[in-house]
């Protein structure tokens, strides 16, 4: 049996698991914590992935291995390749100002869409490079090279001796601000706009390329971000969409052909294959049912009991569920909103399906903004916390009117590193046929009622916060 190990490095936590690379199946698995915060020193991570790896058995078995990370996040390095400060999370919204700035220097959204495929967020590596430059300048006039989370450990496993070894992948690139998806091809200009100046970037590997070997001998892959490596682990193809529902809300497609969203919403990145992913993300997704769940002073099992016994549509009530305020819509102060009150609808049912039904409406909105950008998609695979609710399964059908499949719960980016190591082992032109797991698809009749009514509802959540 050959081996292949795939890594995952989340924000949380980094899962190792090592695979058959004939088959996918996982014969061993290893798991350790990452620091709590919105910044983090990266050699963290590098402890936490070598004690995942000693607890799935260690990798000197392992022909080939890949790792999937956490976008966004700036690793920033001195000229020795040390660390200059913690690294700012993809979470970490200080650079929220420098987003704004950048947008109007180069002349607006449309001149970044057509540029990179992405418009400057707090989320993303061009940001937090500005914020560095205006906020401190020592650490800033340090710095000799940047690369993300995924890189970074990549390049540890390679030895961390040299620039040289520092790689990326498309996917994880198109999340910087300075690579386009477009071109396939840093922007320099728009690194220099961002930082002042030009550093030392990782070489953007092809999806079948090869970053090195290890020590051991051991094939490196280029890796992924996480979000392409859960669809590439996934096996989702042109035409799928993955809905992810946890802490925040990830709506996001294989697509054909690169995005160039002026507004934002769409960010345009590139998937783990060849091909592109549109993603839209919204920050209210399981905890607006965590929050419901505590108002009723119910479990998550019985919210989801309340929530199916009332009717599609909740009988006009309407739940606009910006309880963290909303990145899509951008509406930061927003406040969250009931609608459509009446006697007949105030009861914990109509309350637990107006969450579901609100949460739904949000992600089928950023679908809606992904469609527009060309994808045709034909069904949802839906992951996350949230995917395991019997109410969630079969609500979803209703919103979005699309098939709705839910994979077995599992480590999807990890997986998804695990199948792109296998690929460039076998050196063929498509990555292998893995093992589908078991899956539930749920069908249902959509109720335009309930996206009308959100629709209607919806301006009128602009309540600010005190």
């Amino acid at each position: 049996m050959t081996l292949v190990a795939g890594i995952d490095s989340s924000t949380q936590s980094c899962k190792v698991i090592v695979c058959d690379a004939g088959t996918g199946q996982i014969v061993r698995r290893g798991r350790a914590s990452h620091p709590e915060g919105t910044s983090c020193p990266p050699l963290a991570w590098v402890q936490a992935m070598h004690a995942a790896i000693v607890e799935a058995g260690g990798l000197n078995d392992v022909a080939a291995v890949a790792v999937g990370g956490q976008q966004h996040g700036m690793v920033a390095l001195d000229a020795e390749g040390n660390v200059v400060r913690d690294a700012l999370l993809w979470n970490d919204t200080r650079s929220a100002a420098a987003a704004e700035d950048l947008i109007a220097e180069l002349g607006g959204g449309q001149a970044w869409a057509d540029a990179v495929g992405v418009v400057p967020v707090a989320s993303f590596t061009n940001t937090k490079l500005r914020w560095l430059r205006d906020h401190e300048p020592e650490n800033a006039a340090r710095v000799a090279a940047v690369c993300l989370p995924h890189d970074y450990l990549t390049w540890h496993l390679l030895g961390a001796d040299s620039f040289d070894l520092l790689t990326t992948d498309r996917s994880d690139a198109s999340g910087t601000g300075y690579w386009s998806s477009i071109t396939n091809k840093y922007r320099f200009d728009l690194l220099e706009l961002a930082f002042g100046r030009r550093i030392a970037l990782p070489r953007v590997i092809e999806p079948r390329g090869i970053a090195g070997t290890m020590p051991n001998g051991a094939v490196v892959a280029a890796g992924a971000g996480d979000n392409a490596g859960a669809a590439f682990g996934l096996g989702a193809q042109l035409g799928d969409v993955v809905m992810s529902i946890g802490t925040s809300g990830v709506m996001t497609a294989i697509a054909p052909s690169p995005s160039r969203d002026a507004s934002g919403t769409v960010a345009g990145f590139a998937d783990a294959t060849g091909n592109y992913l549109p993603l839209v993300c919204t920050l209210n997704a399981a905890r607006v049912l965590d929050a419901t769940a505590r108002l009723l002073g119910v479990s998550h099992e019985r919210l989801s009991e309340l929530a199916l016994s009332a009717p599609a549509g909740c009988d006009g009530l309407v739940f606009v569920p910006y309880l963290e305020g909303e990145r899509t819509p951008n509406l930061p102060d927003a406040t969250g909103a009931l609608h459509g009150l009446r006697l007949g609808n105030t009861t914990p049912a109509h309350l637990a399906r107006a969450a579901f039904e609100g949460v739904l409406c949000g992600l089928a909105d950023g679908l809606d903004a992904i469609i527009e950008q060309g994808a045709t998609p034909r069904r949802i695979f839906m992951t996350g916390g949230a995917a395991a609710s019997a109410a969630m399964q079969g609500i979803a059908p209703t919103v979005l009117g699309l098939p709705i499949v839910v994979p077995t719960p599992d480590e999807y980016v990890a997986i998804g590193a695990a199948r792109q190591a296998a690929w460039v082992l076998s050196g063929a032109e498509e990555p292998p046929t893995w093992l589908s797991s078991d899956v539930q698809v749920f069908e249902g009749t959509v109720v335009p009622s309930i996206r009308a009514r959100y629709a209607e509802a919806q301006p009128h959540t602009i309540n600010r916060l005190p």
